[in-house]
């Protein structure tokens, strides 16, 4: 008995001091002698709580569970993305950046103190299941989501492949709650895919910011610029979720020269960061048009307000998310970590993400194909149609092409063009762009000066 107290209190010292070293690491001076005092006289609190539930608590309860439990509160009450993880909570996330985890893919916040669906992750059971951005869970399993930390959700939400999770969810617009029932999968870590909307006009989706998401776009840029006719490239980054600043970062310098990429500010110097593009070895001078919506956020923000305020690519779509926080990942001793909000993300004009997002310079909210939209759409009558019409000097060859067998990528250009208001805009923008730039070409293939 005595041994156990002695551990009890032992543990009271230690998280005594984590908190007092937190502080004289985050403050300086006068002000870190005042806040010392001011946290002495409240641990003589919790020292007294903890000695209370130890003594009179109606069962017995484990010093280490009372000491987690007491940490998990405070780092919960700080923000919606703060939080203390348990050695194989630690061990989990740091699985996210690299290989794959087991799970059903959606990226989720705390917002306004609910559990939120920031992004399906694309391919994944719940993108395949009908889960979307903005949809709320207030149930897994059964157990209300109410005060649920992130880490929780998160541990209840994952596990075994081949295994089901319930969810309710509710969904603005839809009357009563979802349910889903979805079974877990192997999520893979791939984010980068690519292929020509036409000949000369490129499109890359980048799912999420993992640790091979810039080789992967490099690669896939090579094969798509390889025959030297890109002249137009769509970057969509809509439903993207974020992941690694520093993907972010090498992501945005691949398409630009010079500038500010992104800026950070913490309560100390040692957070505050400016990350600035360098000379590319490869230029990409063709115009850009990047997707987003209101499931982008935090890496994806970064690349998409980069390229925006140093005038790089046109950003079409709806709202971004508006996570503009970055967390610092802490290894702590005993195998457990801490995951802390210790800066703000800025654009290169300056302006936070927080909360605000980016706004498009085209907003143009997307709209779900009909079902029997084929049908609906009128065909008038051309003189082809006419009996006897004479065959034009192009005819055979137009045949031919049709003949020509579909790549499996030509067919996902041309389903994503069919299906997609908003790929179908940028499209026509570029197309324009193009247009527009050989009007303004001498014959010789210089522009001309306005």
């Amino acid at each position: 008995m005595v041994t156990s107290k002695r551990k009890f209190f032992a543990n009271i010292v230690l998280i005594s001091a984590f908190v007092l070293g937190f502080l004289f690491l985050n403050g300086d001076g006068e002000k870190v002698e005042a806040d010392t005092k001011d946290v002495y006289k409240n641990i003589e609190i919790l020292t007294e709580v903890l000695r209370q539930v130890e003594k009179n608590y109606v069962e017995p309860q484990k010093a280490k569970d009372l000491i987690y439990g007491a940490i998990k509160g405070m780092v919960r009450s700080l923000d919606p993305h703060s939080s203390f993880m348990t050695k194989e909570e630690f061990r989990e996330l740091m699985s996210e950046t690299k290989g794959s985890f087991s799970g059903i893919g959606i990226e989720i916040t705390v917002k306004d103190k609910v559990l939120t669906v920031v992004s399906p992750i694309e391919g994944t059971p719940a993108y395949l299941a009908g889960m979307k951005a903005g949809d709320k869970i207030i149930k897994v399993e059964g157990e209300s989501t109410l005060d649920m930390s992130l880490m929780e959700a998160v541990k209840k939400i994952r596990g075994p492949e081949g295994t089901k999770v319930n969810l309710t969810v509710f969904r603005e617009g839809e009357k009563k709650p979802l349910e889903f029932a979805i079974t877990r999968g192997v999520i893979p870590l791939k984010s980068v895919r690519y292929f020509l909307l036409t000949p000369n006009i490129g499109y890359v989706r980048v799912s999420n910011f993992q640790g091979n998401t810039a080789e992967d776009l490099s690669n896939a840029l090579e094969e798509l610029e390889k025959d030297g006719k890109m002249k137009g490239l769509v970057l969509d980054m809509r439903n993207n979720p974020g992941g690694l600043l520093s993907q972010a970062i090498d992501v945005s310098e691949m398409f630009l020269d010079a500038g500010i990429i992104v800026s950070t500010k913490g309560r100390t110097g040692s957070h505050d960061i400016e990350a600035r593009a360098h000379k590319n070895s490869h230029p990409r001078a063709y115009p850009m048009i990047v997707l987003v919506n209101g499931g982008s956020a935090s890496a994806a923000e970064i690349v998409a307000g980069a390229l925006q305020d140093n005038k790089r690519a046109m950003i079409l779509g709806s709202r971004t998310f508006g996570k503009g926080s970055v967390q610092t990942i802490l290894p702590l001793s005993d195998g457990s970590g801490l995951r802390l909000t210790t800066a703000r993300y800025y654009t290169p004009s300056g302006k936070s993400i927080q909360s605000s997002g980016i706004t498009p310079d085209i907003e143009i909210k997307f709209i779900a194909p009909e079902k029997d939209a084929k049908k609906k759409t009128p065909r008038f009558i051309r003189e082809e149609d006419l009996k006897g019409h004479m065959i034009g000097e192009s005819i055979t060859e137009e045949k031919k092409s049709e003949k020509k067998s579909e790549t499996d990528k030509e067919k996902k250009a041309r389903e994503l063009l069919e299906k997609d208001n908003q790929v179908r805009r940028a499209l026509e923008l570029l197309k324009g762009w193009a247009v527009f730039s050989k009007i303004n070409e001498d014959p010789s293939g210089n522009m001309i000066k306005q």
